[in-house]
């Protein structure tokens, strides 16, 4: 970033402007004068805040994970339930796509789009952004109420992979009602919880225990 003034109004504005650009030619094809247009900036002043386009795109996605991170531990902090935070996780990431559907598009789609974020950014959000699940996972390891054998690390990136391209064919494919997000959003928690929770054992499997329970098979 060319200048350190992140609370400056003409920097938010940039990257307020910049979301619906993104959104609306996508990231290859927008232009830093169409920003700065619909910023209502000069077009040099683009520059006193940001080195160039990706720097633009990188910072917005900086400014507005921080954002959700925050939102989201706000959420979980009087939280005791491990499977509840989990259900709570996955609503926030899918409110995103139905509450704020051009920044939805630049973080799932256009972000792909730049080259430097793809090879050069080290990007230390989304490691925090995992580490929430992970940890969460690790809790309810602890609690007995997820299977010992799954790893937290290994899980929290599955999760999110699967969130992720959901996600994305949610926001390719338009908004969505209120009604049939949370619908959705239900089903795949239950599914999700359903995998995690502990195997049960042999009786609970087999309806019944000892000899009465093997003789239903």
């Amino acid at each position: 970033m060319a200048k350190n003034t992140r609370s400056n109004d003409k920097y938010q504005r940039i990257l307020d402007a910049a979301i619906k650009v993104f959104a609306e030619h996508g990231f290859y094809h927008s232009k830093v004068a169409e920003i700065a247009k619909a910023a209502d900036v000069a077009d040099g002043t683009i520059y006193l805040y940001f080195k160039n386009k990706d720097d633009i795109l990188i910072s917005l996605f900086e400014g507005k994970m921080n954002e959700i991170i925050a939102q989201l531990d706000s959420r979980l902090v009087d939280v005791r339930d491990p499977l509840e935070k989990i259900r709570i996780y996955i609503a926030g990431h899918f409110e995103l796509v139905r509450d704020h559907h051009d920044l939805a598009e630049v973080i799932t789609v256009e972000l792909r789009q730049s080259t430097k974020f793809m090879k050069e950014y080290r990007n230390v959000q989304f490691t925090r952004y995992l580490k929430i699940l992970a940890d969460i996972i690790q809790e309810g390891q602890a609690g007995g109420v997820v299977a010992a054998d799954v790893s937290p690390a290994t899980m929290s990136r599955a999760l999110f992979g699967m969130m992720d391209e959901l996600a994305l064919s949610l926001v390719l494919s338009g908004p969505r009602k209120k009604q049939s997000l949370d619908k959705m959003v239900e089903e795949i928690s239950a599914f999700v919880l359903r995998g995690l929770r502990p195997a049960q054992s042999d009786e609970g499997l087999h309806g019944g225990a000892g000899e009465e329970g093997r003789e239903r098979l």
